[in-house]
């Protein structure tokens, strides 16, 4: 009997709460087992708590017999008063060890980690190891492929629901079967059918995850300690985030225009395949709340508004700000196509600079401007500190000492941001060889416009703003922020600096429906 407990238990480990312990714990209930014999105490457990209870308690309590084969330890025939001291000090010695492993993992992994190795078990869908280095991803093309379909239908305009329905109908296999498929023992709780079905929650998980863009972001979960195994989600500040570790299967800036549509309201009808272009990024310019897309049938025909949210709820928050639909969609067209010419116009004067001492000019010029700019923020931090000295000594009163010292900040504040616009400006120019205007190439690509698309509005636009109509005014002003207006502004900002005249562009702002412009178009002659 002794000799089949043994065979029969013999790989059991520290963690207690295994079915193997735990069967063996009903046996012992059921009489069948009155012996457990192991290798040795840290075979049978290495949390001294936990092994001390056992061998001191239950399994006397029981009537159960233990034998730790190495240790010397038979508790039937034990001297228990050198036992008392040297198994609960052994015990202690196995719970170090056990806790001192667990300490060089860790650190090990952390290490892994922020020198930006891979340490999951299984590679995230759309990647595979790679066979040299098993910290390494490498692309999995056939999984790639689902993955970048998968951004392409979004951005399009489909929503996660329907992305998935169109999987299933292709089918394609879930993350997980894809993974069984090619012999990976992965397994996960989302699967609850013998076939695995795409659901929207796979979408918006690929969706969400930055890993396509090349970077790794790891160590959002971990354990209290070596001795509870639960999951704990750690801050956010904590985890380990490192790009470029891979190659990428999604552009950042699309994965950047997927981010910002996940965060937008676009709700659409259930017949609806596609959200409306303009959906979740027309807001009320008093306001700042969703303007909502409204049908209201007269007769045979439909007319359809853009209305204030805020209104729609409560009409004692704001007012309407009702405007026709097409009339937006019109003039949202014509303002795209102006910016688009805009930045193709600058593109075009910016590939002129290529003059390598005018470059190298500017550098030393612009150098030498952030390095008396971060001269001048030191100045003003070195006075506060003394500010607080001359306080102290009783040189000035406190009075004086708060007037100074906001004073002091003020300009420490205009300082900074001055050299902050400074370092950007010189980055743009350092780097622009190496081809850091990609942002006029999300414009240029799309050429002049026939019509909207969902995915043009999400790419080019940052937000489009609808203001109440003034008495007078057959339509009301729509207000339109592009995307990278900072950039844009640097670069006229800079032409400027360069040539000594001045550019314009069109602002941006247009009367919805009469097509009428608002400032000036294009650069001057």
């Amino acid at each position: 009997m002794i000799f089949q407990c043994f065979q029969k238990y013999r790989y059991l480990t520290s963690a207690f709460e295994r079915p193997a312990f735990q069967q063996m714990l009903e046996d012992i209930k059921a009489g069948k087992v009155n012996c457990v014999v192991t290798k040795d105490l840290s075979r049978f457990g290495r949390n001294h708590i936990e092994v001390g209870k056992y061998i001191e308690k239950i399994f006397p309590y029981l009537g159960v017999r233990f034998i730790a084969v190495n240790d010397n330890y038979d508790s039937l025939t034990n001297d228990a008063q050198t036992n008392n001291i040297i198994i609960p000090f052994k015990n202690l010695i196995n719970d170090a060890y056990c806790r001192d492993i667990s300490i060089k993992i860790r650190s090990n992994l952390e290490v892994k980690r922020r020198r930006g190795d891979f340490v999951g078990p299984f590679a995230p869908y759309g990647y595979q190891k790679s066979e040299e280095d098993k910290n390494r991803l490498e692309i999995d093309e056939e999984a790639a492929e689902v993955v970048r379909s998968i951004f392409r239908m979004y951005l399009q305009g489909s929503n996660a629901y329907k992305i998935a329905e169109k999987l299933n109908k292709r089918n394609i296999l879930t993350p997980m079967d894809y993974k069984k498929e090619n012999g990976s023992a992965f397994y996960t709780g989302f699967k609850k059918n013998l076939k695995g079905q795409w659901t929207h929650m796979h979408v918006l998980r690929i969706l969400g995850n930055p890993v396509y863009t090349g970077m790794l972001v790891q160590g959002k979960e971990t354990t209290p300690n070596y001795k509870v195994k639960k999951k704990v989600k750690r801050d956010q500040s904590k985890w380990s985030q490192v790009e470029n570790t891979h190659e990428a299967i999604i552009p950042s800036v699309d994965f950047q225009n997927a981010q910002e549509q996940l965060q937008m309201d676009t709700r659409t009808g259930i017949a609806k395949e596609k959200v409306y272009y303009l959906s979740g990024v027309v807001k009320c310019g008093d306001c700042g709340a969703n303007m909502v897309r409204k049908t209201v049938p007269s007769g045979k025909r439909k007319f359809i508004y853009y209305v204030c949210g805020s209104h729609k709820g409560n009409k004692d928050i704001c007012s309407s700000h009702s405007i026709n639909a097409e009339a937006l969609e019109e003039s949202v067209l014509k303002l795209l196509n102006y910016q688009i010419k805009n930045v193709t116009d600058l593109g075009r004067v910016l590939d002129k600079l290529e003059d390598a001492q005018i470059r190298k000019g500017e550098m030393e010029k612009r150098n030498r401007q952030i390095t008396k700019k971060k001269e001048e923020v030191q100045k003003y931090n070195h006075l506060r500190l003394d500010l607080y000295e001359d306080y102290k000594d009783g040189l000035i009163t406190k009075e004086e000492y708060l007037e100074l010292k906001e004073i002091y900040e003020k300009r420490t504040q205009a300082a900074e941001q001055s050299l902050e616009a400074m370092e950007v400006e010189m980055a743009f120019f350092a780097d622009g060889e190496k081809d850091t205007c990609g942002w006029i190439n999300e414009f240029k690509k799309y050429g002049y416009l026939e019509c909207l698309s969902r995915e043009v509005v999400v790419s080019l636009i940052e937000q489009i703003l609808v203001y109440e109509k003034k008495e007078g005014e057959r339509y009301p002003r729509i207000e339109i922020h592009f995307k990278y207006e900072d950039e844009f502004q640097t670069s006229v900002n800079m032409l400027e600096e360069l040539h000594g005249e001045t550019f314009s562009w069109h602002t941006g702002s247009l009367s919805a429906g009469d097509g009428k412009k608002e400032g000036t178009y294009g650069k001057d002659e």
